[in-house]
């Protein structure tokens, strides 16, 4: 099944998901328009990574269904494998390869997946790391980097296969304080550059700087969603007063 409002870049229509007889997702409802910066926001155990990973089928939904560019992603005859190569993704541990060099890692969705020939991809390559100032690590590996490289590391290489979204799971809580500034700089410019993203995070001040819509999950459904200015100077729910009066 298919729809065609083409601005519409993923549609959740009545999302849930259950594992064994614990409902983690109780019906969610949310549209992603291109170039929106959604952050989803709530506390631990709220169902917000569990909805993100539904958005590519990591997780697979109990129910529900979920649109990504028209195009019914939960069908099962739908090759899912072709839209998850439209979709990045980055989590919070780096998941680089760790017998790799930062430019094999980078390089090998796009010669494998996009038939890119190894001079093209590493042309790419090279231009996304001089993008986040790590042109210079190209040859290290995994093991020669802090978190925040890697971390860079890990977005650049979601980067470099063309994806149409950027899915964020919590990318700063691995790390270090000090290198989490390093990390959000790359997404703000991600953001500025107009890329579309989905952002579950505890930054508080990202999501008010940089999302387009802010989406408070709460026991597995959404409370309150809402561009930033509004959603916090003004939320309307006791839970999100609540929630918001804990972590700002």
């Amino acid at each position: 099944m298919t729809t065609d409002n083409s601005n519409v870049l993923i549609k959740v229509d009545n999302l849930c998901k259950s594992f064994d007889d614990v409902e983690v997702l109780k019906g969610i409802n949310a549209e992603i328009d291109k170039g929106d910066v959604m952050v989803v926001i709530g506390a631990s155990g709220s169902g917000k990574s569990t909805f993100l990973r539904c958005l590519n089928l990591l997780e697979e939904p109990t129910s529900g269904s979920i649109y990504f560019e028209g195009t019914d992603i939960t069908d099962a005859s739908v090759d899912i494998n072709v839209h998850r190569q439209k979709m990045g993704m980055v989590f919070q541990q780096f998941n680089l390869f760790p017998h790799m060099t930062v430019l094999r890692n980078m390089t090998l969705g796009p010669t494998r997946l996009l038939r890119q020939s190894r001079e093209e991809a590493e042309a790419n390559a090279m231009k996304l790391l001089e993008r986040v100032g790590l042109a210079d690590r190209a040859n290290a590996y995994p093991s020669q980097l802090s978190g925040g490289q890697k971390q860079r590391i890990a977005i650049v290489r979601a980067l470099a296969m063309n994806p149409d979204v950027m899915l964020f799971d919590e990318p700063t809580s691995a790390l270090d304080p000090e290198m989490v500034g390093e990390v959000l700089e790359v997404m703000k410019q991600l953001a500025r550059d107009g890329m579309t993203m989905v952002v579950v995070t505890h930054e508080m001040g990202f999501a008010r700087e940089v999302g387009t819509k802010i989406v408070f999950v709460d026991e597995g459904v959404i409370v309150e969603q809402n561009a930033p200015e509004e959603f916090f100077s003004n939320p309307k729910s006791p839970r999100l007063r609540e929630f918001l009066s804990k972590v700002l």
